[in-house]
């Protein structure tokens, strides 16, 4: 071996694959990373190992060599990356809305954004990002700030054979186009004896954000949810998010989608499948996000991730929660829901809303009103939110808006924990 490291050929092993050698020819002379050979192109697309692993390594080689206190080459981490299993592809759920209008944008000529700052500014959530420069002005359209006059726009041109999305900046702001949504849109196909479809998507953010206070914190799936003419869509992460909307872009009557600001930017694994172009999740079918056997908790939207949550907790309890996300609201997965109540035999519900007329109320009338009602052994629960406009300040917020530990409150109760 010579006595100058950077004469040091590199092993025939790091022109296919390297993650470091360390070499000290002794005490006092430099030690040399395989950074500084020479390296054939294709090395960068190889994956190296984690910091973590790399510290890891490093760290046994040099307790090695002082342990035997020889010139030698010293290690050499290799770890065999064919039989690695693929990492899961994460997406938030804004990028998740934004991949599925750019490919239904891409799929069908018909389909236009509009909205306030969708197109220049990427719209105020960033769902729209990069959609205008892909597309254009005629495809992504800002509007000026009147809800009333773009919704009519965009039922206008639904009725015309297009296929609009209109976004709300947030569905608070849809109260301003509440005639369109439901006068002009929703009751048409009714009354024009199923000659005029409506094929619009009605779409932004639904319920309580943070600090935006009683104007802008209403969830309006029970709102919604109660007019015949409509399909009302509520997803919660972002495979939901992906396959909903596009499924509502190409449905042929009105969507509303309420999708929740909160949500916006927390990531979730995506399937395989998920990741097509052709990937659709059908309006009307609720998903059992978790499977168990003591009591069902019925949510939608940002709540199902406080149900898991809870369930998590009461099953080192040995409480074991059914969780089942909803996706849809207008229809209801009616069946979904007594399946799983005829195998717990119990039943919360758990949303945003207010209670009085909500969607836990529906779904508890339902529950009574069908078979499941003769398998419960205790009354159906409703955990929602508190019956007052939401207040400003935190602390209060936070106590108007259901949180883990009162689903937990519910499910002891119903069980008579």
């Amino acid at each position: 071996m010579s006595k100058k490291p950077s004469s040091i050929p590199p092993p025939p092993s790091l022109l296919t694959r390297c993650d470091w050698i360390l070499v000290i020819a002794n005490p006092s002379q430099h030690v040399t990373c395989s950074s500084d050979w020479p390296k054939p192109p294709d090395l960068r697309r190889v994956p190296a190992l984690s910091p973590t692993e790399d510290r890891f390594n490093m760290a046994a080689s040099v307790r090695c060599f002082l342990r035997s206190g020889k010139n030698a080459v010293l290690a050499l981490g290799q770890r065999g990356f064919h039989k690695s299993a693929p990492a899961a592809v994460q997406m938030m759920v804004r990028d998740a809305l934004n991949q599925a209008m750019d490919e239904e944008l891409e799929r069908d000529e018909r389909v236009f954004l509009l909205g306030e700052e969708v197109a220049q500014y990427d719209g105020a959530y960033k769902v729209s990002r990069g959609l205008w420069k892909k597309y254009g002005d005629k495809r992504i359209i800002d509007t000026p700030i009147t809800e009333m006059g773009f919704a009519g726009i965009a039922v206008g041109a639904a009725f015309a054979g297009l296929r609009p999305i209109c976004e709300f900046m947030t569905f608070n702001f849809s109260m301003q186009a509440i005639d369109q949504v439901i006068n002009s849109a929703a009751k048409t196909y009714y009354m024009s004896a199923g000659l005029q479809s409506v094929p619009i998507v009605f779409r932004g953010p639904n319920g309580a954000s943070a600090g935006v206070a009683a104007q802008h914190s209403q969830c309006f799936a029970a709102w919604y949810g109660h007019c015949p003419g409509l399909k009302v869509v509520s997803p919660w992460s972002a495979e939901d998010a992906k396959g909903l909307l596009k499924s509502a872009i190409r449905d042929d009557n009105p969507v509303v989608f309420l999708e929740n600001e909160l949500m916006y930017g927390v990531p979730f694994e995506m399937s395989e499948e998920s990741q097509s172009k052709d990937f659709t999740i059908p309006i009307g079918k609720a998903k059992v996000e978790r499977q168990g056997t003591s009591i069902t908790l019925v949510t939608h939207s940002r709540y199902v991730s406080h149900c898991l949550d809870a369930a998590a907790v009461l099953a080192k309890e040995g409480i074991e929660c059914e969780v089942i996300n909803l996706r849809s609201i207008r229809p209801l997965d009616v069946e979904c829901i007594e399946t799983s109540v005829m195998k717990t035999n119990h039943l919360v519900t758990v949303e945003g809303g207010w209670p009085q007329f909500g969607v836990g109320a529906e779904i508890c009338a339902r529950i009574m009103e069908g078979p499941a009602f003769n398998f419960l052994d205790s009354p159906a629960t409703r955990v929602t939110g508190v019956d007052i406009p939401m207040p400003y300040a935190k602390i209060l917020e936070d106590n108007s808006l259901p949180q883990i530990k009162d689903i937990i409150f519910s499910v002891k109760k119903t069980l008579n924990v």
